[in-house]
């Protein structure tokens, strides 16, 4: 055997036109990143750490005297004052929610694609996205008359109640609507992930389940549905993330009883004027967003099995 010991390829250097290929490719996003997420990030920050002016906004940084005008008094409500505490907990319930009554609703539409003849999967995922084409304020307002008191819907239910001896419930301007809101937005999101992992499995492994006798639903929990985890988890992460900071489909689905934590990021910002508390509260939402997607991506990593 020679003694000479072969360089891997991996072991060569870049050369320097590679390594402005890379980036020429991974510079511009990474820009865009810094500039319209990270520094509005720290802005926000150092905002929190301000004390509000005198009518709304920031007051100087510097006092009088000279002297950074900065304080910790901004947290102090969002930890002792239970109502922040409830909207952000209602938050989470409602995003979870969502996330679940999303991925019930988004797996067999996501199976039936990965299954279906090639020639109708760009079809049926160009279906999936439709509503995108669409602008999002009409469809939530869309949902405003599907839901509201003289709609089809309510009235159908309220008439079935009737005959049982139940009160007639009102559908629009509460937790219900927002749900549905949430759920019809952010369907897509869901499908998409799902989809893209399951197109992925081998038929073969299927087959082989089959003749070693299992079942319809054996063959789904023990080798679809393990596989299709890392889709899941990517699913997950794409509706709750969202779901747990969006404003718009409480505010108009929702009404008073359907507030969440951001219609009160935004009522701090651009009501209230207390725009110090308005970014505590945002980067508590923030953490919370990075906490799901982190545990999104601790879940969706590949465990090595010890022998």
């Amino acid at each position: 055997m020679s003694d000479a010991v072969a360089t891997p390829a991996a072991s060569k250097p870049v050369s320097g036109k590679g390594g402005l290929a890379r980036w020429l490719i991974s510079g511009p996003p990474l820009l865009y990143l810094i500039f319209f997420f990270a520094v509005p990030t720290l802005i926000m920050v150092f905002a929190s750490f301000r004390f509000p002016g005198d009518y709304g906004g920031l007051a100087p940084l510097f006092d009088a005297g000279g002297a950074l005008n900065l304080t910790l008094e901004n947290f102090e409500p969002f930890f002792t004052s239970f109502i922040y505490t409830w909207v952000f907990l209602k938050s989470f319930l409602y995003a979870i929610v969502t996330t679940l009554a999303c991925l019930v609703m988004a797996y067999p539409v996501a199976l039936l694609i990965a299954r279906s003849p090639k020639k109708w999967r760009n079809l049926l995922i160009l279906l999936v996205i439709l509503p995108f084409w669409s602008n999002f304020l009409i469809r939530i307002y869309a949902w405003m008359i599907l839901l509201g008191p003289q709609s089809l819907i309510t009235r159908g239910l309220n008439a079935v109640l009737d005959v049982f001896g139940f009160e007639p419930v009102t559908l629009l301007y509460s937790g219900f609507a927002v749900i549905v809101g949430l759920v019809y937005v952010h369907l897509p999101f869901m499908v998409l992930p799902l989809y893209a992992n399951l197109e992925k499995h081998d038929p073969a492994l299927l087959d082989a389940a089959q003749d070693l006798g299992a079942g319809k639903w054996q063959i789904f929990w023990r080798v679809t549905f393990p596989l299709s985890l890392p889709g899941v988890y990517a699913g997950a992460a794409l509706v709750f993330i969202p779901a747990l900071g969006i404003f718009a489909v409480s505010d108009i689905l929702g009404g008073t009883g359907g507030l969440m934590i951001g219609n009160v990021i935004k009522q701090q910002f651009l009501e209230s004027r207390d725009w110090p508390f308005g970014s505590v509260l945002s980067i508590m939402l923030t953490l919370a967003a990075l906490a799901a997607a982190g545990l999104a991506a601790l879940l969706a990593r590949p465990r090595r099995k010890h022998a």
